[in-house]
């Protein structure tokens, strides 16, 4: 993972209807800790880490990571919505040359069910189109996952292939501010 290029970082907290989507501080790391080490949240990213691990491994402080936002309601992290720059490597891609900006979202299980990932990721993938105009963003999650399945259509990915890693079938989709969904 790399930067995402020439974008000022960290972005003015993005307030929504409900949420509000900032930098990561020091009052959130139990939160990405329960998030990290949740058996729910991890049930197709291969498995949660964990906790003592992560104890030991999560910063009190956390440093800046651009591209990363955490979910705030009500002055509490519920999640996480990610754009990471990917190398070429990574399966599946839509500009090989250069590598793709991805979609990644984790919330905790307490907060699943009422359009909070879908409210952050709209705001994030817009923050994104206004930094960043035409870049396409490429989403993957295993077919398996129903629920991030229809996030991805909902925010409008358009599928590109579904190709086999980590022993089962992934999805691989783009958006672009430039193409309106479907």
């Amino acid at each position: 993972m790399t930067e995402l290029g020439p974008v000022a970082w960290p972005p003015a907290p993005i307030r929504t209807e409900r949420l509000v989507l900032r930098e990561p501080e020091a009052r959130d790391r139990a939160a990405f800790i329960e998030l990290l080490a949740s058996p729910e949240v991890h049930t197709y990213l291969g498995g949660p880490r964990p906790r003592d691990e992560l104890e030991r491994a999560v910063p009190e402080i956390s440093g800046r990571r651009p591209g990363l936002f955490v979910i705030d309601l009500d002055g509490a992290m519920i999640g996480m919505v990610r754009l990471d720059r990917h190398d070429a490597e990574s399966p599946g891609h839509v500009r090989p040359d250069v590598g793709d900006t991805e979609l990644g979202y984790l919330l905790l299980p307490e907060a699943w069910g009422r359009g909070y990932g879908s409210e952050a990721c709209t705001a994030a993938l817009g923050w994104f189109a206004d930094a960043l105009p035409g870049e396409p963003v490429v989403l993957r999650t295993q077919t398996a996952n129903e629920r991030s399945m229809r996030l991805a259509a909902k925010l409008g990915f358009t599928e590109v292939e579904r190709f086999e890693a980590y022993g089962a079938e992934q999805w691989f989709g783009v958006w672009s501010s430039v193409t309106p969904p479907g």
